[in-house]
């Protein structure tokens, strides 16, 4: 399949600008994005691109911001693809416990937990501060024998770790992208730890109650807040809820939708500006202090 690889200049550029854009254009079949101030690059089947209504759309939001922008785009063939993701994939370590590495990669040192993935489409190589700080936080909690959600999987990450943390069968990964759910059952097969693992696609309506220990959810904070109910519903009692995708500056809003659902706002992390809360479902009684 041949791409379409678009520049968006944001003028000034910030990532918070940048994620407004995301926002923006996302429903027009953009399947991946990557930051590379001052642009964001995205990636689009060539059959489903329009300049125009790329155009039109940007036009529309931008009376809405404090800033500019410009686009300009090329063709990706095929068969260049992969030599693009990997020029882009440099293995990570985060907290000298945990290796993120692509197949291509060799010779690294090996650390306790050690996960190899595909990308493909999704750029979901724990790059973003968001990823690192999920993996440090599940790797700070006690996974095993314990039932794990990873909501907005992704590339199966956070599913995989898990695994190997010794989380009990089957982990439930579910997002509501397809090509994200097919890197998710590769990765799982890759890391051999597919037999632990159950994919879905879909959101969260498909989530039971009282089902999990520990829900993962890096996704984004409107997603976040708006989901949260479901979220906690699908949790035990004193149950543990990682999330992020938002900015330190979002915390508040995070945790007051949490005691409105019926969590107990338990700390914060944070790398640069983006954070990570963790909750704790109330037990049958309890108030939020």
């Amino acid at each position: 399949m041949d791409y379409i690889e678009v520049s968006v200049r944001i003028t000034p550029y910030n990532e918070d600008y940048a994620e407004q854009v995301i926002a923006c254009i996302e429903e027009l079949g953009f399947e991946s994005f990557l930051p590379e101030d001052p642009f964001l690059k995205g990636y689009i089947p060539e059959k489903n691109f329009s300049a125009q209504n790329l155009k039109t759309m940007l036009s529309s939001y931008m009376g809405e911001g404090d800033f500019s922008t410009t686009f300009e785009y090329n063709i990706i063939r095929g068969e260049n693809w992969n030599s693009l993701w990997e020029s882009n994939f440099n293995p990570i370590v985060v907290d000298r416990l945990c290796t993120i590495k692509a197949s291509f990669h060799r010779g690294l040192p090996k650390t306790r937990f050690n996960i190899t993935i595909d990308p493909k489409m999704a750029f979901g190589t724990g790059h973003h501060q968001t990823t690192h700080l999920m993996v440090k936080g599940l790797m700070n909690e006690t996974v095993k024998g314990k039932s794990v959600l990873d909501m907005g999987c992704g590339t199966a990450i956070l599913s995989i770790l898990a695994a190997k943390m010794g989380a009990s069968s089957p982990i439930i990964s579910i997002d509501i992208d397809p090509i994200a759910v097919d890197s998710a059952i590769e990765n799982g097969k890759r890391n051999r730890v597919s037999s632990k693992l159950k994919v879905f696609e879909g959101d969260s309506s498909i989530l039971k109650k009282g089902e999990f220990d520990l829900v993962l959810a890096n996704i984004n904070r409107n997603i976040i807040i708006a989901d949260i109910q479901k979220y906690s519903d699908s949790l035990r009692p004193e149950g543990t809820m990682l999330l992020s995708g938002f900015y330190f500056k979002e915390k508040e809003l995070i945790a007051e939708a949490g005691a409105k659902a019926g969590l107990a706002f338990v700390s914060c992390d944070t790398l640069d500006d983006w954070a990570l809360v963790k909750l704790r479902k109330l037990k049958k009684g309890e108030t939020v202090l």
